[in-house]
């Protein structure tokens, strides 16, 4: 049996902090914090779509990633200046991205762009998975001004979404991991769920050994039950039921 060092339960989340309209210059924002890691999350909207949707009928919903030199204990140089977004960055923005689509009837949005950033304040394990889950929220948000200017006249919003993380340590499953516990795990995934139920993205590894079905079943409970916690959140900050 493992023993967390935040002395959490193996289904505990970290506690979840949401500052809803972070940035008042932004159609959706949120400061999101799960434990110590701590994301904004902006949503701009854009009258434009890239060139492959163009007179399609339908919106698009992108993400771009960053982390702030200083997120972490060692300094993170800045990708812009190294001419190039490195590979793990590609990978999280298009998680970012799939995530948030799979919430979205697009064809509701119009012909129009509404775009993600996150940025990491503070990394402590869970980064792209607490960008997901503050980046629906200030999607919401946006889709909600839209609205409101009405330039949509419905909601393309079909379900809530949102990210967490687990993993296996000294063989107990874990929820929600820190970066301290990432690093020793021996199972490490990300799961991306709809309110409903229905699964988005899994990411897992084994780290060593490899894993079982019965481990893999046991880490889909501690997340189903983990995001259900989350989205109750969400609609409580956004005051929707």
């Amino acid at each position: 049996m493992y023993f967390r060092a935040d002395r959490r339960s193996p289904n505990q989340l970290r506690k979840v902090t949401i500052a809803p309209h972070y940035l008042e210059t932004a159609e959706g924002s949120v400061l999101i914090e799960m434990g110590r890691t701590k994301v904004i999350c902006t949503a701009t909207i854009e009258e434009k779509l890239p060139p492959f949707l163009r007179n399609s009928g339908q919106g698009w919903i992108t993400a771009e990633y960053g982390m702030l030199p200083r997120s972490s204990p060692e300094r993170i140089p800045r990708e812009s200046l190294a001419g190039r977004i490195g590979g793990r960055t590609q990978e999280i923005q298009r998680l970012i991205g799939r995530s948030l689509r799979a919430a979205v009837d697009l064809s509701l949005l119009g012909e129009r762009t509404i775009l993600i950033d996150c940025d990491v304040i503070r990394a402590d394990g869970g980064t792209r998975t607490a960008s997901i889950t503050g980046s629906f929220i200030a999607l919401y948000q946006a889709i909600s001004f839209l609205k409101q200017k009405k330039i949509i006249t419905q909601k393309p919003i079909k379900e809530l979404v949102a990210g967490v993380s687990v993993g296996i340590i000294e063989n107990t499953p874990l929820l929600d991991l820190s970066y301290e516990e990432d690093v020793k795990a021996e199972v490490d995934m990300n799961i991306v769920m709809t309110s409903s139920g229905k699964l988005v993205e899994i990411q897992g590894t084994a780290e060593g050994e490899p894993f079982t079905f019965s481990a893999l079943d046991k880490m889909m409970a501690l997340a189903k039950e983990g995001i259900k916690n989350l989205i109750e959140i969400q609609k409580d900050t956004l005051g929707i039921r």
